[in-house]
């Protein structure tokens, strides 16, 4: 009988859920929140009841019944940095979800809303792979400041699952294989994969990599320093700069990649100029990543929902083939990637961790 799932990523202004039977997705639906439904709650978790009530009404719309569910997973929040796998949601993991130790995220909710659904019709509560996955070897975490430790908060719910996905074609285990991905989004990251664990990384978060549509990344430090304490700018100013206001942004006035296409296609220079450097540093990023494997890379991943521009997968391929074959796989599915998370403990293909 086949494992049905309740799979909950929560965002900023919509929850998407689906159910799983296995791997079979039988509902897929985002429920959207107006700014002005957010707006009437003081914090993350105070939107808990709201949503939760949401997603039942949605599950009773689509004739799907609560007791037919076998397990609920949500997408993991600003936890504490932890291996990647499969977490229970126990009280411990849950009390760091109510009171985060990285700050307050939409996605906090996921597990919370699990527990809560899971623990009123008696079955387990899971979160995976979530963004604070840090598997970075003690080489990776230095950064040459004392003070300022590397680490890992990317997109390891996707880079994973690309990676798992890769191993399978080939009839190995993730564990087997040796590959880098490079998931380019919103913000962009560039991991290294080597025995099941993600070993290093250009992370999205922290201004480390190749600048993405809304984030700067890496920038030349003694510069950043200078426009910190020029006095043009506010703190908060300058994190908006490099989070959110950064990059294609801040160049062409647009974070869409489909749009940056356009200007390019009808012969904007500019536009041109900062594609191809979006291309130029994700392949500065691929080879860096090639060193620490030694070049012993089995395949380069791309993924994320700029692998569909068939140009700049073309004009990155073009560049790093002669490393390692290229797979593209566009897009990101997360609902399926916490389906398949719960399953791999459900069928004992791997164990359960406990925060």
């Amino acid at each position: 009988m086949a494992i049905r799932s309740l799979i909950i990523n929560p965002g900023s202004t919509s929850t998407k859920i689906g159910v799983f039977d296995d791997e079979k997705q039988i509902l897929d639906k985002t429920l959207r929140h107006s700014t002005e439904e957010i707006e009437q709650y003081p914090n993350i978790y105070s939107q808990k009841d709201f949503r939760k009530q949401m997603v039942i009404d949605a599950l009773k719309e689509e004739n799907i019944e609560i007791s037919s569910l076998n397990v609920c997973v949500g997408r993991g929040g600003l936890l504490k940095s932890i291996p990647g796998g499969t977490y229970a949601v126990t009280d411990a993991l849950l009390n760091d979800l109510i009171h985060p130790v990285q700050g307050e995220h939409a996605s906090n909710l996921g597990g919370i809303l699990a527990r809560e659904i899971g623990d009123s019709i008696g079955v387990p509560s899971y979160i995976v792979d979530p963004v604070v996955v840090d598997e970075l070897e003690p080489v990776a975490r230095i950064s040459g400041v004392p003070e300022i430790e590397r680490v890992s908060i990317d997109h390891p719910l996707n880079q994973k699952a690309m990676a798992r996905k890769y191993a399978k074609s080939v009839g190995k285990k993730y564990e087997d294989v040796d590959v880098i991905v490079v998931h380019m989004g919103g913000g962009t990251s560039c991991g290294v994969h080597h025995n099941g664990r993600m070993i290093d990384v250009f992370a999205a978060l922290n201004g480390d990599g190749a600048f993405s549509p809304e984030r700067a990344n890496g920038l030349p430090a003694l510069a950043l320093v200078n426009l910190c304490f020029s006095g043009k700018f506010s703190y908060e100013e300058m994190k908006k700069k490099i989070v959110g206001g950064g990059g294609f942004n801040a160049y062409l006035g647009t974070n869409d990649m489909r749009e940056v296409n356009k200007m390019c296609d009808e012969g904007n220079e500019k536009a041109k100029l900062i594609r191809e450097a979006f291309i130029y540093q994700i392949c500065k990023n691929i080879g860096a990543c090639a060193t620490v494997l030694k070049g012993k890379v089995d395949q380069i991943i791309l993924t994320g929902g700029i692998a569909y521009g068939k140009n700049v997968t073309d004009a990155i391929t073009e560049r790093v083939e002669w490393i390692a074959p290229v797979t593209v796989y566009a897009g990101e599915d997360e609902l399926l990637a916490l389906a398949q998370g719960a399953l791999r403990v459900m069928n004992g293909e791997e164990a359960v961790k406990e925060y």
